[in-house]
């Protein structure tokens, strides 16, 4: 073995030659233990969002599947976003297997590289205390340790997010065109995940680039327009296909009315999410049951604060902001081309952005959409808070510091007063420990080393120990379904779902919970909103819906007394059970079909496949409002023997009374025997009721 075998790994144990000893060594521990932290207890929540690991089973399957993103592996509909966020985690099914853990690990080591982004971004321009400080914000942040765990598209986005703001940065220090193009590759590749969230931070970006590049003018316009090359490249190239594509050899585009990805992009997932005018949707703006932003909360600018959202991703919000006008501030004078102005604007201006936005959307809005605010919110902490202490024998960082650490401890104690009977005794140690160590930051400079540090120590604990304390629920605890929250139930909380006072009711417009049919029925009684859970009124062990975990050899959806459960607001929040004997049923002679079944709304169909291993059509996608397939087609799809049986009842809005979903049931029922199995009905497709 030569010199050169052992240099790297030196170079990785040792880091930057210049870099004090324990630099690398620490960055290291801290990317351990964020992976671990997020590994532990990961397959309690068992296949997570069912509609998501539906596509990804069907992927792992079918490399048609997997391209278009369907919810089936024999492509009758795709799922209401592009595919991007779906292609690691059916790559890693198709290598090791469907489990919970193929499923979660890719976005846990996409939790894992988001902190490293953010501390290597925090890191070029600041201290590796600045950067440690960031990363183990944006690790212990509660939306995020929720988020890098589940198997919804956040978790690429936030990564791809992060890794534009750094790339800008880098093309702040230098002005190289590659590092503008690769932050557009980056943006226009997360367009693939979530569409035109991916764009929010777009504003900002270029606006600083335009300003503060260390180029002339002209050569800042062809780059900005390389990047926007870029942007349209990596993110267009799969819209091209797909929009080109004879719409009769692909599946239908879920989410759209038209089957269009354009229509969906710029409509459901696009406009509608900010002005509330969501064709197909559960509810926007004008849902019962909220105020400015209808059954999915009242907007405004504290909207980030309110009663479930503020527990998720507030808690160093008021310190992000103070620190992000200090550094302004700070660098007021420095020349138009500081990197480390400029390093506080990209941050600061993805924030503000993303925030605004956030606030006032009347659309769909779910709490842990906000874990796209956690790679900016970190690095302002940990850049300014570094920034401020380097300075702190002036007198305006030690009165900013101490009023950002106050506003953190008086922060964190509303935040966690709102959980009524959790860990009562930390609210003091954060509002006493905080303002400890705020009354120590202010006279830092006049202090020992020894003492100033333990009382920036004290600081960092305390600020962090209500977003851990939440974040260790958080991982305790199994999350399934379409609308998860992160940490314990709050006071006024909406229970993982829109509109709601919390409780039984917490999972549907207006705080009405489902009847077994998919209707709103009474209102949510209590005053407390159950986190955690996608399936409101119902918190079952084992993590699936109802309880089942993949691989522990219980059906997904079997309750503890054995029978299948439902799904919340009839199967559209979360799929319905699937006992042994309704599984049996399916799999007799599966293999003489394109599908066993069918059934109304994703979540449903998504449970019996993911039970079953076999597709299983999901008529109106997910909400079940889609027009697909229409009446005709599906009459012919069972005149040819593609479909074995119909599952009654199911999910979407109103169960299966929306358009040709509607249709179809009626149908259905009118036409074909069934038979009732632990408590769902199946109707038999190849058995007329004239043969009966």
């Amino acid at each position: 073995m030569t010199v050169h075998d052992h240099a790297f790994p030196r170079r990785l144990w040792r880091g930057r030659p210049e870099d004090p000893r324990w630099v690398r060594p620490a960055f290291l521990a801290l990317l351990l233990a964020t992976l671990l932290l997020y590994l532990a207890n990961l397959s309690a929540s068992g296949y997570a969002n069912s509609f998501y690991s539906a596509a990804v089973q069907a992927g792992s399957e079918s490399w048609k599947a997997f391209f278009f993103g369907s919810l089936d592996a024999a492509n009758a509909i795709t799922v209401d976003k592009p595919p991007a966020a779906l292609w690691p985690m059916a790559l890693s099914v198709r290598l090791f297997g469907l489990h919970s853990w193929t499923i979660l690990l890719p976005e846990v080591l996409m939790g894992v590289a988001t902190v490293a982004v953010v501390y290597a971004a925090v890191r070029r321009r600041f201290s590796p205390a600045a950067g440690l400080i960031a990363g183990a914000v944006l690790a212990l942040t509660p939306v995020a340790a929720l988020m890098f765990r589940f198997n919804n598209p956040d978790a690429m986005l936030a990564l791809l997010m992060a890794v534009a703001c750094y790339l800008v940065i880098r093309a702040l220090e230098d002005g190289r065109t590659r590092w503008i193009v690769w932050a557009g590759a980056a943006i226009g590749f997360a367009f693939l995940a979530k569409t035109l969230q991916a764009f929010l931070i777009l504003p900002p970006l270029a606006l600083v680039y335009a300003v503060c590049a260390p180029v002339p003018v002209r050569r800042r316009v062809a780059q900005l327009a390389a990047g926007l090359g870029a942007i349209v490249v990596a993110g267009g190239w799969w819209v091209a296909v797909v929009e080109l594509w004879p719409a009769s050899s692909r599946p239908y585009i879920g989410g759209s009315q038209n089957d269009s990805f354009l229509e969906l992009t710029f409509g459901y997932n696009g406009l509608g999410r900010l002005n509330g005018d969501e064709t197909g949707s559960v509810g926007g703006g004008g849902a019962p049951g909220g105020g400015g932003g209808g059954g999915w909360g009242e907007t405004g600018w504290d909207r980030m604060f309110g009663s479930v959202v503020g527990g998720q991703i507030s808690w160093l919000i008021p310190a992000a902001l103070i620190l992000l006008v200090a550094g302004l501030v700070a660098t007021r004078k420095a020349a138009r081309t500081s990197v480390t102005r400029g390093a506080f604007l990209v941050w600061g201006g993805a924030l503000l952005t993303t925030m605004l936005v956030f606030s006032y959307m009347q659309g769909i809005f779910h709490e842990y959409y906000t874990v796209a605010l956690a790679p900016y919110i970190a690095p302002l902490v940990g850049m300014g808070a570094a920034l401020l202490w380097e300075r702190r024998d002036r007198t305006w960082a030690a009165l900013t510091l101490t009023a950002a650490m106050t506003a953190t401890a008086a922060w964190g104690y509303v935040l966690l007063n709102r959980s009524s009977g959790y860990q009562p005794w930390l609210k003091w140690l954060v509002l006493v420990g905080g303002l400890s160590a705020a009354l120590g930051l202010l006279f830092a400079a006049r202090l020992g080393r020894r003492i100033a540090l333990g009382v920036a120590g004290l600081g960092l604990v305390t600020a962090l120990a209500g977003p851990a304390a939440y974040t260790l629920t958080t991982l305790g605890e199994a999350h399934t379904g379409s609308i998860v929250t992160a940490g314990p139930a709050v006071t006024g909380g909406r229970g993982g779902g829109p509109g709601g006072g919390g409780g039984p009711g917490g999972g549907v417009p207006g705080g009405n919970m489902p009847d077994g049919n998919g209707f709103p029925g009474r209102p949510g009684q209590g005053q407390q909103g159950q986190q955690g859970q996608g399936q409101p009124g119902r918190n079952l062990p084992g993590g699936m819906p109802g309880g089942g975990t993949p691989g522990d050899g219980k059906p997904q959806g079997e309750t503890p007394d054995g029978r299948s459960g439902a799904g919340g607001m009839g199967g559209l929040l979360n799929g319905a059970g699937v006992s042994d004997e309704a599984k049996g049923l399916l799999e007799d002679d599966a293999q003489a079909y394109t599908w066993v079944a069918a059934a109304v709304g994703a979540q449903n169909a998504a449970s019996y496949q993911l039970s079953t291993g076999d597709p299983v059509m999901a008529i109106g996608g997910f909400n079940g409002t889609d027009p697909s397939p229409a009446l005709d087609e599906f009459k012919e799809y069972v005149a040819n023997g593609e479909i074995h049986y119909f599952i009654a009842g199911g999910g979407g809005m109103g169960g299966a009374s929306a358009g040709t979903s509607s249709q179809i049931s009626t149908w259905v029922q009118e036409s074909f025997t069934s038979v009732t199995v632990d408590g769902t009905t199946f109707y038999d497709l190849t058995k007329p009721k004239t043969e009966s």
